[in-house]
């Protein structure tokens, strides 16, 4: 078998050799060296550059967000209530208007058409990809707010001086995209105007349930979420305490700490987390799923609930928010005030709130529910139908804003979100947010309101960001990453979700978005700490088909963005150190000559492509004025169109992508006419000779190759090309073939596998590799090819079959009914076998065609497994578990219920009869096709997480013999590793045992599955990277690389200052702690705020103004 080996190894050496030109390219390099110059990465001086770019197109947006939310104050400040103002009286654009126009049941239209309402034009632009009009703001209003009412007439007028201020912001900075104001009463207000991208469904778009209001109209939180399940609360009354939960989540954000538990005689998480977790998307989903298995049970016990509450919030050895506490409740109401809990854990000092919630129709007293919100600073709400719910979970907000009015400027700090989608599609983007605070007194000599008028954002395109980042002169495996102080990644090329909510934020851990090792958590620890710093590591990548994992060695270097959250990061391979800068002599940049008439760009018309073989160009950037199209003939005719008018040194392109690509032009040209031109392909049956450049040309040789040419265009972007700069020697590459679809079809020998190695280029004492160079193998006729070469006569011989009564050896040509032989990659997927049947298989992960070899190959160390998780991926949606037309989440009467006379007087009659109501206003209870607001989930795909599993080469280097052992029957195989390629030489004698194939690993894609919450089910933590249990479980484990759903950081917060509802006005999100998993000493953690000369009683807590459509008793109305 090692005589077979040394064989193939020379066949695959010998015809690289001839045909790929790995030398010659080398030379031609070196013989127009005049042609370029050798250019260096410095990482260090490179990511401060991008830094500061960063920073300052960052700063222009703050200036710009300060100058808008000091004049909203002002102008608030200076604007006169009217009691009596009228629709009639405030003249502005309604975004939504042509749409309810649209809709003959709109509630605009039943009242017939407003002469408020502005009609405009609108221009395309392609920086807001919308429609816009600069002239105005427009103005968006909720659903379920009524236009007329007097408190959003104050609102429309006086923000309607807001409109010379954002358009002086844009005088100022034309490159300033959405400017908004949030209102606390619902009204967005928005610059330039563009109509409201209406969603299919009900429009339930609400400004102050965004992830960029929330974060900027709030401190950061802990909350507790306690949740009735006594046997009282069943029904109707429990699915509207499981909405309400859940409405409550998506008010948090990453900032926040959270955990929901269930009560009754006990109390209990409703989830496998076990203390306060981060707020994050992932961590909410949990609490969401795990609340929906609720059941309503045994009889009620505030008691259990709120001493779980309060042990939660005094937990100090886990990560948490320490600044805003409080306890959310939700009952259907009881007698019991649980006083003695609270003198024992909350008073005097009153450092948590306490929010109470009656859920459902019901005549039970609610007295005690008002006493212990009233008693603990906190409000009280009614929840009695599911029209209520939305509005009532977020007014919390407005009790938590009071503090940072009261801190006054130095509580209005600039706050970045997370990255997340703009509903008024202009992409992934992140929004810079400042608070507006009411100045307004209630009387002379009178404390301020102490209210959030709302919050100014300012949209900065992700896409704008990464224009500040070097494109092309890293190569194609060195990129630029910036994340938060969570880790999320800001920039990242794994930063790729498959479907968005714009509702959620897209939220992807620095350590989701790469093979996750203990180097890298070094580096995001110091990221996130605020350090600069370089490190090379050896470490796992993914190749971008996602079907190959390489080992290689990274240089990460990072630094701090000053005067914000992030930190940025560089990641260059070291071959990446350098790069060509195509230097183009003054004889090629002759007087002003289009490019269409330089000698080398002849070579990329369709006219040369014949005899010079035919050329792909990467579809980049390289002018202004180019039309991209993701069909390459059409793009390169757009390409030659424009170099007909312009010269190489036009300002309007980017004369480095322009000249290095006419530079690769001709250097290929030229390996066309030394090596290819003359040299019969048949003879050693390849289809195809190849060649790839940094500079974006991809040159296929013969012409009609290129038909059958699947790979990207664009070589950074290209799998073969990438793995080829990390891996030495030739890298094969099958035809992918997915399980699902048919076998290979080997008609007119299209069906080819690529065989690819990198030029490297040594100038001097500097090496990089600008290109790779390969074939393209004819799989038939290397099939058999491969037969021969594993066999034991020459090419002069003829095959002689060895049989029992025989003194030869037996090989893989003239026994393959006996033996079976094959090539597999190191992804582990067939590329040759001298079995005629399985040539259709090619491509496939070798567990497919024979599952008990290919396990023995992974048990003695020939392949390592590496398994990860996408949390990107899209996932197509469940198939509802109901048949009725009634949507999920309402309650359905039985037949007994319809029978029983006392169910028709009971409150459930009346709550169901108010949700019935509800539904027919919204066409939602007969029509299963609109129960969802914003697109039905049913119809579309959801977000979620797939497993990947990847398998790699081993330790194992040598010849190894094994048997594998089933049983009654055995089975011999050899395996080596051909040097120089990344393939596997493996003959084994068939199986002749059917119980042999009982094991089979798997390599496909598959849905991630969590264990259902009432189970022992297991969250793994971030920063400890151990299992938190569900309750029934003592112990903690260490896990696999499962949902990362623990806390993505450990954080300090900002000194304190007192304030008086909570321990600080606006904690922000700090550095990390210093170690991992080890909590500050008593020492280090700051020292908790002096305590108020004169507490507040209970009651006479001051409160804002009860905000539009709160159908709430607030606390400071009880009776004392």
């Amino acid at each position: 078998m090692q005589h077979w080996a040394r064989r193939l190894e020379q066949e695959v050496d010998g015809v690289m050799q001839i045909f790929g030109g790995v030398q010659q390219l080398r030379e031609i390099y070196k013989d127009n060296r005049n042609l370029f110059e050798v250019q260096e990465n410095e990482p260090q001086k490179l990511v401060e550059k991008v830094a500061g770019d960063i920073e300052s197109l960052l700063d222009r947006k703050v200036q710009a967000l300060k100058r808008l939310a000091d004049a909203a104050e002002n102008f608030q400040k200076a604007h006169r209530w009217q009691d009596n103002i009228k629709e009639e009286d405030i003249l502005y654009y309604d975004a939504k208007a042509d749409a309810e126009l649209d809709d003959p049941e709109s509630e605009d239209v039943e009242r017939g058409s407003k002469a408020s309402t502005l009609r405009l034009d609108f221009i395309e632009d392609p920086n807001f990809k919308n429609k816009v009009n600069y002239s105005y703001t427009a103005v968006q209003i909720p659903t379920d707010i009524y236009k007329g009412s007097t408190v959003i007439l104050n609102e429309l007028n006086w923000t309607e001086a807001l409109e010379n201020v954002f358009m002086e912001n844009r005088r100022q900075d034309p490159t300033l995209l959405w400017q908004v104001f949030g209102s606390a009463t619902g009204v967005t207000r928005y610059y330039p105007a563009t109509p409201w991208r209406a969603p299919k469904k009900i429009d339930l778009y609400d400004v102050r349930r965004r992830p960029w209001y929330i974060q900027g109209a709030s401190s950061p939180k802990d909350m507790v979420i306690i949740v009735d399940v006594s046997g009282s609360v069943s029904g109707l009354t429990l699915k509207l305490m499981k909405t309400s939960v859940c409405e409550m989540l998506d008010t948090l954000s990453d900032d926040d700490y959270v955990n929901v538990a269930s009560f009754n005689e006990k109390a209990q998480p409703v989830s496998c987390f076990t203390h306060l977790v981060q707020a994050n998307v992932r961590n909410k989903k949990v609490f969401k799923e795990a609340v929906q298995g609720m059941v309503a049970k045994g009889t009620t016990g505030y008691k259990a609930g709120f001493e779980y509450a309060f042990d939660q919030l005094q937990n100090s050895n886990i990560t948490r928010a320490n600044c805003n506490k409080m306890i959310m409740m939700f009952t259907d109401g009881g007698e019991d005030r649980v006083q003695d809990v609270f003198e024992k854990y909350n008073w005097p000092n009153r450092t948590v709130r306490v929010f109470t919630f009656s859920v459902g129709q019901h005549n039970y007293d609610v007295t005690p529910l008002q006493w212990m919100a009233c008693a603990n600073k906190g409000y009280y709400f009614e929840i009695p139908s599911i029209g209520a719910i939305r509005i009532n979970t977020q007014e919390y907000l407005d009790v938590l804003g009071r503090p940072m009015v009261l801190a006054g400027k130095e509580a209005k700090q600039v706050q970045w979100t997370n990255v997340y989608e703009d509903a008024l599609g202009l992409g992934l983007v992140v929004t810079g947010t400042l608070p507006v605070f009411n100045l307004t007194q209630d009387g002379p000599g009178e404390k301020k309101n102490q209210l959030i008028l709302g919050v100014m954002g300012i949209d900065v395109a992700l896409n704008d960001i990464k224009r500040l980042t070097p494109n092309y002169t890293l190569g194609a495996n060195g990129y630029v990453f910036a994340i938060d102080l969570n880790g999320y990644v800001l920039l990242h090329p794994n930063l790729k979700p498959q479907t968005t909510n714009f509702r959620e934020p897209v939220t992807l851990d620095f350590l989701d978005a790469e093979l996750e090792d203990e180097n890298k958590e070094e580096i995001r620890r110091s990221m996130i700490d605020g350090n600069k710093g370089h490190k090379q590591i050896r470490t796992l990548v993914k190749s971008l088909d996602e079907r190959y994992i390489d080992e290689v060695i990274r240089n990460y270097t990072w630094v701090p963005i000053r005067s914000t959250n992030y930190s940025l990061g560089l990641v260059l391979p070291p071959y990446s150190t350098f790069y060509l800068q195509a230097n183009l002599s003054d004889q090629i940049l002759q007087v002003k000559l289009p490019i269409s008439k330089l000698k080398d760009f002849e070579f990329l018309l369709p006219s040369s492509f014949e005899s010079e073989g035919h050329v792909f160009i990467a579809p980049r950037e390289y002018c202004k004025d180019l039309n991209t199209s993701d069909n390459n003939t059409e793009f390169l005719k757009n390409f030659i169109e424009l170099m007909e008018k312009v010269t190489p040194d036009s300002k309007q392109c980017n004369n480095f992508l322009l000249h290095n690509l006419i530079l690769d032009t001709g250097i290929t040209q030229q390996l066309v006419e030394r090596v290819w031109r003359d040299q019969d392909l048949n003879t050693y049956s390849l289809l195809a000779v190849f060649a790839a450049t940094d500079g974006g040309i991809t040159r296929v040789f013969p012409n009609k190759a290129a038909e059958d040419w699947t790979e990207n265009p664009e070589p950074f972007n290209a799998s073969f090309y990438r793995r080829s700069l990390d891996n030495h020697g030739y890298v094969f590459k099958p035809p992918h073939q997915d399980t699902l679809l048919r076998p290979l079809e080997l008609e007119n020998d299209t069906v080819g596998i690529l065989v690819s190695t990198a030029v490297e280029l040594s100038l001097g004492r500097r090496t990089l590799r600008p290109a790779v160079v390969g074939v393209k193998l004819d799989l038939e006729a290397w099939a058999e090819k491969f037969k021969v070469l594993a066999s034991n006569r020459t090419h002069q011989d003829q095959p002689q079959k060895c049989g029992p009564s025989s003194h030869c050896e037996m090989d893989c040509e003239v026994n393959n009914e006996d033996l079976l032989c094959v090539l597999i990659d190191d992804g582990g997927f067939l590329v040759l076998s001298n079995q005629n049947h399985q040539w259709d298989q090619v491509g496939r992960f070798f567990s497919e065609v024979d599952a008990n070899l290919m396990l023995a190959l992974y048990n003695n160390s020939f392949y390592t497994r590496k398994e990860s998780y996408d949390y990107q991926a899209a996932c197509a949606p469940q198939p509802p578990g109901n048949l009725g037309a009634a949507p999920r989440g309402v309650f359905v009467p039985t037949i007994a219920d319809f029978l029983n006379l006392a169910w028709w007087t009971s409150a459930a009659t009346w709550s169901l009869f108010q949700q019935l109501l509800y539904g027919l206003i919204y066409h939602s209870w007969f029509q299963a096709d609109a129960a969802e607001a914003e697109g039905s989930p049913e119809t579309r795909e959801s977000s979620c997480v797939m497993k990947q599993t990847q398998y790699y080469f081993g330790s194992v280097n040598a010849s190894y013999n094994a048997i594998i052992d089933c049983g009654n029957c055995s089975r011999l195989f050899h395996a080596q590793r051909l040097t120089n390629t990344n393939l596997l030489f493996v003959v084994a004698e068939k199986p002749l045992c059917s119980q042999c194939e009982a094991g089979r690993l798997l390599q496909k894609e598959t849905h991630s599955q969590r264990t259902a919450p009432s189970s022992v089910s297991w969250c793994r933590d971030r920063d400890t990277g151990e299992a938190l249990t569900s309750a029934s479980t003592t112990t903690r484990r260490k896990i696999p690389q499962t949902v990362a759903v623990g806390p993505p950081s450990r954080r300090r917060w900002a000194s304190w200052s007192p304030c008086s509802c909570c321990f600080s006005w606006a904690c922000r999100p700090g550095r990390s702690l210093k170690s991992k998993s080890t909590p500050l000493a008593a020492s280090e953690r700051p020292a908790p705020p002096p305590l108020h000369s004169q507490p507040t009683p209970p009651g006479l807590f001051p409160f804002p103004t009860v905000p539009l459509h709160t159908p709430r008793l607030r606390a400071s109305s009880l009776p004392h």
